[in-house]
């Protein structure tokens, strides 16, 4: 069989044009307690509207939960119900990026793929996830898409992409014995290579205080453009995210990109410390979401929101950024990038 690259497929950056943003509705009480999952719902269909006013949301509610309801609440915020697509495949939970489908695309063929990845909850934390796990399959058969199947595992909040064949990623998530204990790092390089199209892999180190994904980079460092990253850091020396985030932070100030330029790298505050009941959340300003014309970043109700959407809008002069209260949501152990996956346009 072959690969997406050999068939000419990539991974697009997110700011590719977009022909919709996957989400998976919030339903699983493991994951937000009773009155915790209530409370995140008016900043999560905030989130759909903004989606909505610049390309389609396909939203999965799975079995249970009534469309009549999320049709209401949408109307009630004159959300463009125009641009929102219900599906109902069985689910477990709903962090999309991580286990919905991973669309590749090839510009010369006009072409989009899917590649399955295999999901396990992040080393098996969280069973059941035999429904997530099989998101991508169901989306590829729905849409009459040609999908790959690598038969490993590989999260989308792993990795992140400058479209121009450079991937970013950490080695506390990938090189976990949790995911794929049979593999080299030499061979998982050698998948993402293959299976997202891509030419050179970034390898950062530890994650932030509270993600239980084993440090996935989209809570630590994001492409903004081809050249150019932004990285959270954390000034407060007797902080627990101090040296890892600045470990993380030498580390990209000495690559090369594989065009030869030196790696541009903008330093992102992280919010103030964000705690319900005494646990310390994963809150960063990097788990942004890019859509067409706008950025979406999550806030903590923090004194450095306003700081971190200032550097934010000035990485994308040409999108509206935007903050979403994302204070309850970080509850779940993750914000807006992680409860969304972007389809490209081709």
């Amino acid at each position: 069989m072959t690969t997406p690259k050999q068939d000419g497929f990539h991974f697009p950056a997110e700011w590719h044009e977009q022909e919709a943003t996957w989400l998976s509705f919030p339903q699983n009480s493991d994951t937000w307690e009773g009155s915790k999952r209530h409370n995140l719902y008016p900043a999560y269909f905030q989130f759909i509207k903004e989606i909505a006013e610049v390309e389609k949301v396909r939203l999965n509610i799975g079995q249970k939960i009534p469309v009549e309801w999320i049709k209401y609440e949408l109307n009630h915020l004159k959300a463009n119900l125009g641009n929102i697509e219900i599906f109902t495949f069985p689910v477990n939970d709903a962090w999309a990026r991580d286990f919905g489908a991973g669309f590749v695309i090839n510009p010369n063929t006009k072409q989009k793929a899917i590649v399955n990845w295999e999901y396990n909850a992040w080393g098996g934390k969280y069973p059941p996830f035999d429904s997530d796990n099989a998101m991508p399959s169901n989306i590829a058969k729905h849409f009459g898409l040609k999908m790959y199947s690598p038969n490993i595992v590989m999260e989308g909040g792993s990795v992140d992409f400058n479209g121009q064949g450079t991937v970013l990623t950490t080695t506390d998530c990938l090189l976990n014995k949790n995911r794929n204990p049979h593999l080299s790092q030499k061979e998982i390089e050698n998948y993402l290579c293959e299976y997202y199209g891509v030419s050179q892999v970034i390898w950062l180190g530890e994650g932030i205080v509270g993600d239980d994904t084993d440090g996935h980079v989209d809570d630590i460092t994001r492409f903004v453009n081809e050249n150019t990253v932004i990285t959270v850091i954390e000034n407060d020396k007797n902080d627990a995210n101090y040296h890892q985030l600045h470990e993380n932070l030498e580390k990209l100030q000495n690559i090369i990109l594989h065009n030869g330029k030196k790696l541009e790298v903008i330093i992102l505050p992280m919010p103030t410390p964000h705690y319900i009941d005494e646990e310390r959340l994963p809150a960063s300003y990097a788990n942004f979401l890019i859509v067409n014309e706008k950025v979406l970043v999550p806030i903590f109700k923090s004194e450095n929101d306003t700081k971190a959407l200032g550097i934010l809008q000035d990485c994308f002069p040409k999108r509206k950024v935007i903050g979403i209260d994302a204070s309850q949501i970080v509850w779940g152990l993750g914000t807006l990038h992680c409860l969304s996956q972007q389809e490209p346009r081709i």
